[in-house]
């Protein structure tokens, strides 16, 4: 039996290109809606199912919710957090828990954050992404390179890696309708 391809869970699970990067499908998100601080309403919890390759990492982002990652499938990856105090943490996932890899991992609110795989071009890791308050597109912020190498200044072999230098074009949607 042959090992799964990212283009095979690409197809099979039907995932989209995301404004991040990788690919990923909202599979489900709660019938409750909450009311936020800002009084906006929002699904309680949502869920997506997400893909990334060596070749198209997750840029650095933020939400004003945390978000719980869990690993499922393919090569281990890093979760890379700049804190809001200007310190730099890595985080490994992965099957390998003797080498401190983790199968989930709760990023918190208001940590800036990207990922990666370390591979050749074809590996991939399949994760799934829980968040609670549900996502809403309102409160997802891509940080540009620029921006964040004034407040991370250390972090320059990181920020070139995973900080998109122009961001991309995108229009967004999300969030109870």
């Amino acid at each position: 039996m042959t090992k799964p391809t990212a283009s095979f869970w690409i197809h099979k699970l039907l995932l989209q290109p995301h404004a991040e990067g990788g690919y990923f499908r909202e599979t489900s998100h709660s019938p409750e809606l909450i009311v936020t601080e800002d009084r906006r309403e929002r699904y309680l919890y949502s869920n997506i199912l997400f893909l990334l390759t060596a070749d198209n990492p997750s840029h650095f982002h933020r939400l004003k919710s945390d978000e719980v990652w869990y690993f499922h499938e393919g090569n281990a990856l890093t979760i890379h957090l700049l804190h809001p105090d200007g310190c730099y943490e890595a985080v490994k996932m992965g099957r390998q828990t003797e080498k401190g890899e983790l199968f989930q991992f709760t990023v918190p609110k208001g940590v800036i954050f990207g990922s990666s795989i370390e591979g050749q071009s074809g590996d991939y890791a399949l994760v799934s992404c829980m968040v609670s308050p549900g996502f809403d597109y309102r409160d997802f912020e891509l940080l540009p390179y620029d921006a964040l190498l004034k407040d991370y200044p250390d972090c320059g072999p990181i920020l070139e890696k995973l900080a998109y230098k122009t961001l991309p074009g995108t229009s967004f949607r999300s969030g109870p309708t």
